[in-house]
């Protein structure tokens, strides 16, 4: 991202309404973990381990699907 693309998200984001704000933070926390999670993924060995964080990644894209939806 270059000066002049940061900047300019800088300044929509100061206009963003406090709900926008909340769901834009929300995305970007549930992105993380989304990320996090598939990375645990690869690393794993362990079939149970690797059952349980599909369990979360399905979990996880199902409420990012939700905040696309509304």
């Amino acid at each position: 991202m270059g000066a002049a693309e940061a900047e300019r998200a800088l300044r929509d984001r100061d206009h963003l309404s406090l709900e926008e704000r909340e769901e834009n933070e929300r995305r970007q926390s549930l992105l993380l973990s989304r990320s996090l999670i598939v990375a645990r993924m690869k690393a794993s060995r362990d079939p149970r381990y690797r059952a349980q964080l599909k369990v979360a990644l399905d979990s996880l894209d199902e409420q990012l699907r939700e905040i696309r939806n509304d």
